[in-house]
Order: structure tokens, then sequence, then C-alpha cells
């Protein structure tokens, strides 16, 4: 069996002091056993306005973010898998809302940009989000092969579009991540729900790292970390507040279920 982490994290305007707060929770998840641990959606940044990513967005393969997550993952010989940090994008200024994946040695060996992107306004709330005004939408899936298994990268809204995990699944994985910075009123109707569901129609581990409490713009976040495990029973949790929490993965459990009951087999596409 292998140790996975989830990280939860109050994020805010200050990349420095964001890349401060994170920094002992990784080594938490290290001194825990962790091969791989999993940041939230922003954990590097979560501006005062939305606008603000665009001036912190580094450039693929440079900056002081890309930098620590480099260093600390080789330093403490673990898999990062590090949420979502703005990296440039393109000629229009927008970003793209990347996970950067990390090797033991520091080397990155994967990216995903967020494909689905938050335009809504929260039923009952005076919010409104409109992400897709400062992010570019990625286009690509990506799963990775990592010392705890094959791993799907999703973030955050992706999790309402189930055809996305369903490609994940058909493409190997067995451990789906989804950082996350779900608003508290979405969190508390649907967050457990869908991480379950998730897990559930596809026989694999879910990891939902999430960003939790009151930030500096005013946002409230649900928080509410979670390790599902293949048959959509949450192995660990963490409601509220900063922290890490750790899981075992049993691959060698979940390939039985699989084939105990092989309803990833029984999948008919109409037109296919």
């Amino acid at each position: 069996m292998s140790a996975i982490a989830a990280i939860q994290m109050t994020s805010g305007p200050d990349v420095a002091a964001n890349l401060q707060q994170v920094k002992p929770l990784l080594e938490e998840a290290a001194g825990r056993g962790a091969q791989l641990a999993v940041l939230p959606e922003n954990f590097s940044f979560l501006g005062l306005r939305d606008t603000d990513k665009r001036e912190v967005a580094e450039a693929e393969g440079s900056g002081p973010v890309q930098d620590f997550l480099a260093t600390t993952a080789g330093k403490l010989r673990m898999w990062i898998i590090a949420g979502t940090t703005p990296i440039k994008a393109g000629g229009d200024g927008r970003v793209a809302a990347a996970s950067l994946v990390y090797d033991a040695a520091g080397k990155q060996v994967a990216r995903y940009d967020k494909i689905h992107l938050f335009d809504v306004d929260i039923p009952g709330k005076a919010e409104k989000y409109r992400e897709s005004a400062n992010v570019a939408p990625g286009s690509r899936t990506v799963v990775v092969d990592t010392p705890v298994g094959k791993v799907g990268l999703s973030v955050c809204y992706d999790i309402r579009f189930p055809e996305l995990f369903r490609r994940l699944s058909a493409a190997g994985a067995q451990i789906l991540t989804v950082p996350s910075a779900f608003t508290a009123p979405t969190g508390r109707a649907h967050w457990e729900t869908l991480m379950c569901a998730r897990a559930i129609e596809n026989l694999c581990y879910v990891v939902a790292p999430a960003q939790s409490g009151f930030h500096p713009n005013g946002r409230e976040t649900y928080g509410d970390s979670l390790i599902v495990d293949f048959w959509g029973r949450v192995v660990q949790r963490l409601p509220r507040g900063r922290g890490c929490i750790v899981a075992q993965a049993d691959l060698q459990r979940q390939a039985q279920t699989r084939q105990n009951f092989p309803a990833l087999q029984h999948r008919v596409f109409a037109g296919e």
C-alpha cells in the first residue's frame, strides 16, 4: 500500500506567505510517510481581485513558486501535485490554472490546465464568479504514472462533469485528484456527494484537498478536504482549518474489486 496526503490551507494575496504556510504541511505529510501530497486549488495565490493573478503568473518552468515546488519535492523525496498556480498562457493576458506535478527528485513531470472554468452566480447569494475573464481553459486530459499508482488530474469545478472522469479512468487512472476552492454554499450542498459519486462511478480513489475558511478578499471557502476510496467511502477528512490528512491506497484490493464488480467493463457509449 502507498500513503497519499491532502493538504488544506487558507491562501491569500501574498505568494511568499502562502509558500511559508504550505511548507510545514508538506513536511508533515512526508514525516507521516506520504509518497505523494496534493495541494489545493490556488495554493500559491488567492488575490484581492480576480485580475491580480495576471500580475503574479509565472512563465512555464521559471519562478519562485515552481522553484519552491521543485526544491521541496526533492528535499522531502516526495511527489507533489501542486493544486493550481497561475502560469502565463498566451497573448491576451489570461493565465492557465495549472496543476503541476513534481517527482521525488524535484523534476516537473506533468501539467494539467483546468478545463472547466467557474462562471457562476451563486444561488441565493450576492456572489458572482467569471473565472474565464482571467483564466484560459485547458483542453487536454492528463494521467500520470506515480509511485502510488496512475493518477488522473482535475481541478475543482471539473468535478461536476463526469465525462471528464470517465476519460481519465478509461486511460487507466486509479486515483483522481481534485484540488479545490469550493464556495461555502456549493460545498454545503454538493461537495461530499460529488466526490463520492466520482469515486463510485470510476472505482477510483479520490483525493480532494481544499481551501478552507475566510480569505483576505472576503471570500469564504468550504474546506472539508477528503480522501475517498474506490467504493465511495470517506477514509479521511479535515472539516475546517489548516492541516494534512493521510490515507493508504490499496491498489491490489482496488484491482480485485474492479475484477469482481466489473462495472467499468460494462460501459456502453451511444454512437461508438
